[in-house]
């Protein structure tokens, strides 16, 4: 009989802290692709395998829902009533579609006109109040943590140690799917709490002798909100990758000892990097992810065209495996889809005005 994906905690349950009396609250989250890159192997030559890992697959459309489906049992199982999270967008959607499924209230706050309009719709759908404050994502947190300690709402960001659990089963996937941890693992950078779960994961995975190696993490901030490559806050964090425009990471220093302990790296790049990374991804490997999750492929396109690669062969029979996470998918800001685009071509109703603008050859 064919087995059911259940979600990561029933898939994963001995490395998690859940017990039999944890209340699920699951959307079948986990089980995302690891889809080969073809263009992007090519560009590194025959001894690289390169793939992406496609966390936009998630039921709400990012890699969220797999801490949120963690934070929500524990608070499920702790008896709350109701959630708050501070967001740029994907954790709002997330934290709202799991507190819909398991009967919570779920309070959210926004930064004023700093969230792009797929998530905003997610959240409002599934019933959450928003809140926009006029302030960045910093300042929202700040009022969140205020609220959750003086009254009985469970807070939801990556603060809460259940939802870095949660996310730390990309990694398992990925060993699971390769049969071993990559050589590299490209990840975009701004609360700084996805890198610290993955490298969580590699660890706990290698200790436990399902993965005989652990990778080196290569985190990557947008130069306009890269507090940890700039070793110092930024006030007033900006760039077009809303996703990580984040200016003092909750998780800065896990992420540093993330970096450290793998020797690693943590750098940064420009907004004009994200979005050739971003129109590569889409119109040369076929995937369609936000502007932020590309700043995991811009990474990678930088250090290849600086030729860090070149001190990185590999063992003679052997390749450089390197995956790179797409932490969220493309129609959660549709603006900057279409603004990056080519325009829609407007033509009469005939196939003689469509011909005019493709060249084709008749059978």
């Amino acid at each position: 009989m064919a087995k059911m994906w259940r979600g990561i905690i029933e898939q994963y349950r001995d490395y998690l802290p859940v017990t039999s009396a944890t209340p699920v609250v699951s959307l079948c989250e986990g089980n995302t692709p690891l889809v080969p890159a073809r263009q992007l192997s090519a560009e590194l030559g025959p001894q690289y395998e390169v793939f992406l890992k496609y966390e936009g697959l998630n039921p709400t459309g990012s890699f969220k829902d797999r801490g949120m489906t963690m934070a929500v049992s524990k608070a499920v199982e702790d008896g709350a009533t109701a959630i708050m999270c501070a967001s740029t967008g994907n954790t709002s959607a997330s934290a709202a579609a799991y507190a819909a499924s398991a009967g919570l209230e779920c309070i959210v706050i926004i930064p004023q006109g700093n969230i792009a309009l797929g998530k905003m719709a997610q959240a409002l759908m599934h019933g959450a109040k928003v809140f926009a404050v006029d302030g960045n994502f910093d300042d929202a947190l700040r009022i969140v943590r205020e609220i959750t300690n003086n009254y009985p709402i469970t807070l939801v960001n990556s603060v809460n140690p259940f939802r870095l659990d949660g996310q730390k089963s990309g990694a398992y996937e990925i060993c699971d799917a390769l049969g071993d941890a990559p050589d590299f693992h490209f990840i975009p950078v701004g609360n700084a709490g996805n890198i610290t779960a993955y490298w969580r994961g590699y660890v706990e995975y290698h200790k436990h002798g399902k993965a005989a190696r652990r990778p080196r993490m290569m985190g990557f901030q947008a130069a306009g909100a890269a507090p940890i490559v700039r070793k110092q806050v930024v006030p007033k964090p900006e760039t077009i990758a809303t996703a990580i425009r984040i200016g003092n990471p909750a998780s800065w220093k896990f992420a540093e000892d993330a970096r450290d302990d793998s020797n690693g790296m943590i750098d940064m790049v420009t907004d004009a990097e994200i979005i050739e990374a971003y129109q590569f991804l889409a119109r040369r490997e076929g995937v369609f992810c936000e502007p932020a999750s590309a700043a995991s492929v811009a990474g990678l396109i930088k250090l290849m065209k600086s030729g860090f690669f070149k001190h990185e062969a590999p063992a003679p029979g052997s390749k450089v495996r390197i995956v790179c996470v797409l932490t969220g998918h493309g129609l959660k800001d549709p603006d900057n889809a279409i603004k990056h685009s080519a325009e829609v071509i407007s033509v009469p109703a005939s196939a003689d005005a469509v011909l005019e603008h493709v060249a084709l050859a008749r059978r």
